[in-house]
């Protein structure tokens, strides 16, 4: 595969390009800039340095790679943006670099950023996420894998999103989304599990049955959260996906999103 780089695109000779690398016009790649096989970049796209971007990946229209944190701490210390393989970032989204708090912002493996949405300095993104239109995270948000958040989504700073849940459209998130959840409301709450997501990547139904009970226990048997997870140990044993959602809740620093109690006549949201 040859490399192709418009003429009108400006590329620092010290960046790095691999094989099949494509390069549209008014593009701007700064120096210290690595971009792995068959990535396709499109016009108008900011690549600055400490961008460390992987294979068959897509960088659509404006979007702005690596650009330095909105952190009045930083004193333009070496940092980077990694961002894995067959990851797509949609048009005129922002992706910064990290601060020295922790040197990466990191984006996984298999990824969908859609357009607008904001990636916030050392932010860590796990594979096969899916961020809908004009997300924005605040610094250090972590996203696990396979989670799904819906467009127009403001995430405060150091949140995290646990893995296969799903986070309604429209919604802040101010406390941790536990795994396999899906939330929404205001305040954003724990609705149910994401059963519909859960069964199409293949869990099976004694798996989604211990989960599900986990989250009985955890949310509506009249507990607190650390009695719950106590007990959510002691009656489930053995079950790996549990015993994520027990670490998860016992290392959040922000606390878990409550449950959404309805009131009695109340509409659905």
């Amino acid at each position: 595969m040859s490399t192709f780089v418009h003429p009108q695109a400006i590329v620092n000779p010290k960046a790095e390009l691999a094989d099949g690398v494509t390069v549209g016009p008014f593009t701007v790649i700064e120096e210290g800039v690595t971009i792995g096989e068959g990535t396709w970049i499109a016009a108008s796209v900011s690549i600055d340095r400490g961008a460390r971007i992987g294979k068959e990946c897509k960088i659509y229209q404006g979007a702005i790679l690596a650009t330095p944190p909105q952190d009045l701490k930083y004193r333009n210390e070496p940092t980077v943006l990694e961002i894995g393989d067959r990851t797509t970032v949609r048009e005129y989204c922002t992706l910064h670099r990290a601060t020295p708090a922790t040197g990466v912002t990191r984006i996984g493996n298999d990824c969908l950023i859609m357009a607008y949405s904001h990636v916030a300095h050392d932010c860590h993104i796990g594979n096969n996420v899916v961020i809908a239109n004009t997300v924005q995270m605040g610094g250090h948000t972590v996203i696990e894998d396979y989670a799904i958040i819906g467009g127009m989504s403001p995430i405060h700073q150091f949140v995290r999103i646990g893995c296969h849940s799903m986070m309604g459209g429209g919604w802040g998130a101010g406390k941790d989304v536990p795994p396999y959840v899906l939330a929404m409301g205001r305040p954003l709450s724990f609705e149910k599990l994401n059963t519909i997501g859960l069964r199409r990547r293949g869990f099976s139904p004694e798996t989604i049955a211990s989960i599900e009970n986990a989250y009985r226990i955890l949310y509506k048997s009249g507990f607190n959260v650390s009695d719950g997870v106590r007990h959510i140990e002691e009656e489930i044993k053995g079950v790996p996906e549990v015993d994520h959602i027990v670490e998860f809740v016992r290392s959040s620093s922000r606390g878990i999103i409550p449950w959404r109690r309805r009131v009695e006549g109340a509409p659905e949201i």
